[in-house]
């Protein structure tokens, strides 16, 4: 990891998180909670948290809504990620993305991989950005959850990372449309 000779400022993002289950709730959402818990440690805001059933369009109308809101810069969704007939989360997102970002799941793999060995095989993470804002697919376990966001999260959510992040570049997002999230002091 490369250093800057000039500190940056921390700059907090602000992000939804999304559990995709039939069968959870906030009361036993353990992979929700170790997110929420992660971001909100690190100093992130949590802009909104919900659960929803493994439903395509269920999925896809609460993603879009958040993605459509000035105030949810990152979307990380977890569960739907594996093979069975209810796992769908992929399906739902993959064609929000207007750019798909296929080192997430190479690098989410590779992490998962000096973990739970071959067993990683049986994620379908995935990622990318629609309308200037960061969507995560990540499986529901809540290893994977502390996995993706100790072994990703944390550092590409993070302006101070160098030798570049997710947070630097994202008021160019959308600079084909004009439009900007965030404006950081640094005047990224």
């Amino acid at each position: 990891m490369a250093t800057s000779s000039e500190p940056r400022s921390f700059i907090p993002m602000k992000i939804a998180i999304l559990t995709v289950s039939d069968t959870r709730t906030f009361e036993d959402d353990k992979s929700g909670q170790v997110l929420v818990d992660r971001l909100t440690a690190a100093g992130h805001h949590l802009a909104d948290r919900a659960i929803v059933k493994d439903e395509v369009d269920t999925i896809q109308a609460q993603v879009k809504a958040w993605v459509a809101r000035e105030d949810v810069d990152v979307v990380i969704s977890t569960g739907g990620t594996g093979f069975t007939g209810r796992d769908v989360t992929p399906e739902a997102l993959e064609p929000l993305f207007e750019k798909k970002m296929d080192g997430f799941s190479w690098l989410f793999h590779k992490i998962s991989y000096e973990i739970i060995g071959t067993t990683t095989i049986q994620s379908r993470a995935t990622g990318g950005v629609a309308n200037a804002t960061y969507i995560f697919c990540i499986p529901g376990s809540s290893g994977a959850c502390k996995d993706a966001w100790d072994g990703i999260f944390a550092h590409q959510l993070d302006y101070r990372h160098m030798p570049s992040n997710f947070v630097e570049i994202m008021p160019r997002l959308n600079e084909h449309l004009k439009r900007t999230k965030l404006q950081t002091k640094e005047g990224c």
